[in-house]
């Protein structure tokens, strides 16, 4: 990977935000991990054995049934991080990480970021002040999926994900934007052809892309303005970004090496 398209730390903002002096007692310890499409971090039956912090990827929380279904609850991307509830209960609750669009993230140990939340310092406030916008996300797509239409779901979570990617385009089939919504592909097809007729949106098989973010908030509802609040809140809250020491002796860990974990689907 040339030094040109290797992300840094600080693309992922709570990274950025840490002062040196913790970055001195982390940075030692961080990974880059490439995160493959479909790759699923953690679910209900392994436990997170690290937090990830993506750069320029899209991580879906899902709720998952013991029958294997599951619907998106939420999304991680640069501005968050992977992991917070393990550190908010010893319950490892019924959810999974499953990469919803590739790229790369960083991350730690998870007895590393313990060690610092327990300090009760700068990296506790910040993951706490994340959680609230965790929580803002989960509580607005449960009224969107009981009161708005798909159109206006697809455009929320088209809306949302692009605000956590530094570019507007998207690497996924229907089927999977039907996975992460918890509706049939046809309905998703149906609602995205539509967009593109609207010239708010392009398609072709694995890619979408926004064309016109006016249009596609023209017809958002109310929810994606609720959570985009909330981030941009967080976003103010986070300090200047910090002048990082030479980060390029970070190794590169490539998911699914021996003692790994992580499941691509």
């Amino acid at each position: 990977m040339t030094d040109i398209l290797k992300p840094k730390p600080q693309h992922n903002h709570i990274l950025a935000a840490l002062t040196p002096d913790v970055q001195r007692r982390l940075f030692p310890h961080l990974e880059l991990v490439p995160l493959p499409l479909r790759a699923s971090i953690y679910d209900r039956k392994s436990e997170l054995e690290y937090v990830y912090f993506p750069t320029d990827s899209l991580v879906s929380l899902q709720c998952q049934l013991q029958d294997g279904s599951s619907t998106a609850l939420s999304v991680v991307g640069n501005e968050g991080l992977l992991g917070i509830n393990f550190f908010l209960t010893e319950v490892c609750e019924p959810t999974r990480g499953l990469v919803q669009s590739p790229g790369y993230a960083y991350r730690l140990p998870r007895r590393r970021v313990r060690e610092e939340f327990d300090r009760h310092c700068e990296l506790m406030l910040l993951m706490l002040r994340y959680t609230q916008t965790i929580i803002t996300q989960v509580s607005q797509n449960a009224i969107c999926i009981r009161h708005h239409s798909i159109k206006q779901q697809l455009c929320r979570w088209l809306l949302i994900s692009t605000d956590r990617l530094s570019h507007p385009r998207l690497k996924m089939t229907h089927e999977f934007i039907g996975v992460m919504l918890g509706v049939r592909r046809e309905s998703i097809s149906e609602a995205a052809s539509n967009l593109q007729q609207l010239g708010a949106i392009t398609y072709s098989r694995g890619l979408i892309e926004v064309v016109d973010r006016t249009k596609l908030e023209a017809m958002a509802c109310e929810c994606y303005f609720v959570v985009k609040k909330e981030a941009d809140l967080l976003l103010a809250y986070l300090p200047q970004h910090q002048v990082f020491p030479d980060t390029d002796a970070i190794p590169v860990h490539h998911l699914g090496q021996a003692g790994d974990s992580t499941v691509i689907q």
